[in-house]
């Protein structure tokens, strides 16, 4: 069926069929120009009304590391330390400034969406959900490897990182070259027709 998709078999395989969640990592250092062109490539899913909600906090050594470790679920320590980079994607539940610059068809969205908070929050967290899977596919696409994990104390996190903004913390992504053992092994998948319905 593969030669049914346009993109390389090549470009394929490194995106989604051999690409795995990395659990260690080399010390190969991961740039900022590598984690821009991530971002260069990763900005372009579809989010409602081109909101873009997702924001992303970059967490290298030393005491911001520390700082973070100690929010993450026990089975995630020691990958995390181990990552060259570590970046913490959150939704920015004040994302609805943006929409006249974003959004410029419609502007007063912003003003609907500034009175109606829980339904921001909503909107927010829903639409940088959309654009994190992009960003595992650039990281990807930068022949890196992502650790991606929701074990952590994202209450916690938010106040030790974000108490002083309107960002809130969804999911922590572990970023570089695999190391030993990276891999565990590959785990089944649903097949087509246990996951698809025709109306």
């Amino acid at each position: 069926m593969s030669d049914l998709i346009t993109l390389h078999p090549d470009a394929q395989a490194q995106l989604f069929t051999d690409a795995r969640t990395a659990n260690t990592f080399t010390d190969e250092p991961v740039s900022d120009a590598q984690l821009r062109a991530i971002f260069e490539l990763a900005k372009y899913p579809p989010t409602a009304a081109n909101t873009q909600p997702l924001r992303v906090l970059i967490i290298r050594d030393g005491e911001p590391r520390e700082r973070l470790l100690a929010h993450m679920s026990e089975g995630n320590r020691a990958k995390t330390a181990s990552a060259p980079v570590v970046a913490v994607l959150a939704a920015d539940t004040d994302f609805h400034d943006t929409i006249p610059r974003v959004f410029p068809i419609r502007p007063e969205m912003r003003d609907g969406l500034a009175a109606d908070p829980v339904a921001r929050e909503r909107m927010a967290r829903f639409n940088a959900t959309l654009q994190i899977g992009y960003w595992l596919f650039g990281v990807r696409a930068a022949g890196l490897a992502a650790g991606p994990m929701a074990g952590f104390d994202a209450d916690g996190l938010d106040k030790e990182f974000f108490a002083d903004s309107s960002w809130r913390s969804l999911l922590v992504v572990n970023i570089g070259h695999p190391g030993p053992d990276a891999w565990f092994p590959r785990l089944p998948r649903l097949d087509y027709d246990e996951v698809v319905r025709h109306a």
